[in-house]
């Protein structure tokens, strides 16, 4: 008898931290999912609204906060590079080939006058 008590709060505890587990990797991995993809990794718990609008508004703001933080970092890097100096570096080890291929077509007679411009 005893063991049939624990195997329910076992299995109770499981299901409860399985439900914990999935709704802590959904808040941190949230910011790089849609609002959909949240509520569908989390369908199968049966959250109620509240709990999943929070973890909802979380990974909206952990989505701002992480645009915010590799924004200030990019802007960062580019203010500390010399475009023109980099430029002339890569200038002077590089040379330069540009081809071009130019086609005369004759203008068809049939044609009005406005189409052959727009062409």
């Amino acid at each position: 008898m005893a063991d049939d008590s624990n195997d329910k709060k076992d299995e109770k505890g499981g299901v409860i931290g399985e439900a914990v587990k999935k709704v802590f990797t959904a808040g941190v991995t949230a910011a790089f999912m849609t609002e959909e993809g949240i509520r569908g990794y989390l369908a199968d718990l049966k959250l109620p609204k509240e709990i999943l609008n929070v973890v909802i508004q979380g990974a909206a703001k952990q989505k701002e906060e992480i645009t915010g933080r590799v924004t200030k970092e990019i802007s960062n890097v580019l203010s500390k590079i010399d475009i023109v100096k980099e430029m002339s570096k890569f200038a002077e080890n590089h040379k330069f080939k540009i081809t071009a291929e130019i086609e005369v077509l004759p203008k068809k007679k049939d044609q009005p006058k406005e189409e052959d411009d727009k062409a």
